[in-house]
């Protein structure tokens, strides 16, 4: 198993950033492919970005792509989400994936918050 804590949301204007954060314990962080993945009131979850384990694929929504850059630190079992040039659309609870398929789904975490103000 594994765990996953988000911590970061909040609220902010229209055009400000935020980093989000995603600690995981229980398992060796470093093989697991993990992603952001938010879900809107009223809609479906969907993907936000995506990252294989060693750090260097990779991948990302197009309504994200060019503002929101994701990475992992496997020494400090984290995985960030650096979201820039925000939207009211960017509101959403945004949350932690962990797995092994490129948009992983196998592990969650319980999401936090993210609401942009226009």
């Amino acid at each position: 198993q594994v765990q996953l804590v988000e911590s970061g949301g909040g609220l902010v204007q229209a055009g400000g950033s935020l980093r989000l954060s995603c600690a995981a314990s229980g398992r060796t962080f470093s093989p697991y492919a993990m992603g952001w993945f938010r879900q809107a009131p009223g809609k479906e979850r969907e993907f936000v970005a995506a990252i294989r384990g060693s750090g260097g694929n990779t991948d990302y929504a197009d309504s994200v792509k060019g503002r929101f850059t994701i990475s992992r630190d496997n020494a400090k079992n984290t995985l960030y989400l650096q979201m820039n040039s925000l939207k009211p659309e960017d509101t959403a609870v945004y949350y932690c994936a962990a797995g092994y398929s490129s948009r992983p789904t196998d592990y969650w975490g319980q999401g936090t918050q993210v609401t942009v103000s226009s």
